[in-house]
């Protein structure tokens, strides 16, 4: 029993020296792993904050632009990889990765704005991402010419990139309603002038503008008109001076030619002037006015019908518009182009005759082939 005893105080202190010993052993190592974590913690943490510094260095780093200046245009729904490749193709010297790491980082790869944009001097790729993300690109323009028809205002806003194309598909009547207009047709409605406008825009906005452009003009002259007009609405004013745009691109010339026409209608001649005839021949006029043209009889054929048009032959200007309404005080019935831009204003038909014999008739631009040739020029 004695020795039984003796063998357990044994095994205990046996146990306990073993424990002891396994403490001294263990806790030290327990120690020296949590230095060991921290400091590749710290490490890790150094090296990361070193790889941002470096990173963010390189996204801040100035971009020297070759050229001195870049332009690109972004398509709506490019992606910042493919913003980063035109980037670099327009001359800016930066890595794709750069860019798409920029644009992630700041949360602007979802907002990267379309449009065409201009980068000058020197940039960074952060300052590219914010410019896109900003949406600080150049403002569009769009010109309309003056004497263009409303098929050629149409055909240059649906080859416009940078409008949305939303009425492409659309009747003229649906034109004239989304704008408001109560006229039937569109011709003459619409004001030439420069139009500026986000990329995106729809192309209902310009025609908007258009609209109530050429309404304010025509308004603004209607009620600073001249006397003893042969007009009894706006609409004919706007007919008239639609004439006039086709006729003449001479500034100083329009009140004259309008003083022609007014003349005209107030003796009850027939104005007789070729581009409402060309107007009324549509797809058919060939690029010459032929004899045969000016007998066919047309809702626009001012030989065989008087008075005006039944609407607009063009996208008259403002200077015509005015003009309209406000014609040189003249006596004038005929003119007659002199070949230089220029036209000779007749006030008889005698006097007219022999300004076409000397303008015209003697002129090598008028081919003796041409059944047009020899025609009395009563314009």
């Amino acid at each position: 029993m004695a020795r039984l005893q003796y063998k357990q105080c044994a095994i205990r202190d046996g146990v306990r020296r073993y424990l002891l010993a396994a403490q001294i052993i263990i806790l030290p190592s327990k120690i020296s792993l949590g230095r060991v974590a921290l400091y590749a913690f710290v490490a890790t943490a150094a090296l990361a904050g070193l790889a941002a510094a470096a990173a963010w260095y390189e996204l801040e780093r100035p971009l020297a632009i070759a050229a001195g200046q870049a332009e690109v245009r972004i398509a709506s729904g490019a992606t910042a990889r493919t913003i980063a490749r035109q980037l670099r193709d327009s001359g800016i010297p930066l890595q794709s990765w750069e860019f798409v790491a920029a644009a992630t980082l700041t949360h602007a790869t979802r907002s990267l704005r379309p449009g065409r944009y201009r980068i000058e001097g020197t940039t960074s790729v952060l300052a590219l991402v914010k410019k896109f993300r900003r949406g600080e690109f150049e403002r569009e323009q769009l010109t309309i010419v003056e004497g263009t028809t409303f098929a050629d205002l149409r055909t240059v806003l649906n080859h416009s990139p940078d409008l949305r194309h939303d009425t492409a598909a659309w009747t003229e009547a649906q034109v004239l309603k989304a704008v408001g207009a109560e006229e039937a047709a569109a011709e003459g409605l619409f004001a030439p002038d420069t139009y500026t406008f986000d990329p995106g825009t729809s192309d209902v906005d310009i025609f908007r503008q258009a609209y109530q452009a050429q309404r304010d003009r025509l308004q603004h002259a209607w009620e600073g008109r001249g006397e003893n007009l042969p007009y009894t609405n706006p609409y004919q004013a706007l007919v008239m001076a639609s004439i006039i745009e086709k006729e003449t691109g001479r500034p100083d010339e329009r009140r004259q030619i309008a003083a022609v026409f007014i003349n005209r209608q107030r003796l009850g001649m027939a104005l007789q002037t070729d581009p409402t005839v060309i107007y009324g021949l549509g797809p058919q006029y060939d690029g010459h006015l032929h004899k045969r043209d000016l007998l066919r009889d047309t809702p626009y054929n001012t030989y065989t019908r008087a008075g005006l048009p039944p609407t607009p032959i063009s996208l008259p200007g403002r200077a015509a518009i005015e003009a309209a309404l406000n014609p040189d005080l003249s006596k004038a019935l005929y003119f007659v182009a002199r070949g230089d831009g220029s036209s000779e204003f007749s006030e008889s038909l005698a006097e007219h005759n022999r300004a076409v014999d000397r303008f015209q008739r003697g002129s090598p631009r008028r081919a003796p082939a041409d059944d047009n040739a020899g025609k009395p020029a009563v314009r």
